[in-house]
Parts: structure tokens; sequence; C-alpha cells
């Protein structure tokens, strides 16, 4: 079990959704959330925590976005702590995530 997380470019975490099955959190506020955010990623807030922990096991990858790759560090951090033994945060965020072409769902 590692004690920190790891930062991946936005495409290292696309890979390891697709490979691996990693589950993609999204720790943005709502209102930019139902806007935009990749493709499949689950909306982690305070208030959902608890289902979150009910859907992911902690042996399985969790990959953390933010805007521009801050707030996801913290998140991380926290899993960590929480006893998520891989957990990586997207080095630039969804800002990045949107410049490197990966996909992303929208309200419009």
């Amino acid at each position: 079990m590692s004690d920190t997380f790891i930062e991946i470019s936005p495409q290292q975490a696309w890979e390891l959704i697709n490979s691996e099955g990693a589950t993609l959190v999204d720790v943005r506020d709502t209102r930019r959330y139902i806007y935009s955010h990749p493709q499949d990623a689950f909306h982690l807030t305070n208030e959902n925590y608890g289902r979150f922990l009910d859907q992911v096991d902690y042996e399985e990858p969790v990959v953390v976005i933010c805007y521009h790759g801050v707030s996801s560090m913290h998140t991380a951090q926290f899993l960590v702590e929480q006893g998520f033994e891989r957990v990586y945060s997207v080095k630039g965020g969804f800002d990045a995530w949107e410049r490197n072409g990966l996909p992303i769902e929208t309200a419009y």
C-alpha cells in the first residue's frame, strides 16, 4: 500500500481507465461538472462520499481530476489516507483533459 498518490498525465489516466478499469472521480463543483466532465466520471462530493465508498473497492485504481490539478492532489491524498491503495491525480486537471482531446460529456 502506498502512502501517497501518484501524479499522471491525462493520457496516462485515460489508459489506466481503459486498461485496468480505474474509477475516474471529478471533484469540481456541481455546476461545472454538470456543464461538462470527463466521460463516465463519478462526481465526488462530500454528500455522496458514502455512495462512492459503496461502489469502489479499496484495491481498485482511483483517478482524481479537478480544474487544473491542484485540488485533486488534496483529494487524492485524502483517499490514500482512507486506505485506497492506488490513487492518482491528473496533472493539469480537466483543463488538460480537454486540451488532450479526451472524451467528455456535456449538458448541451
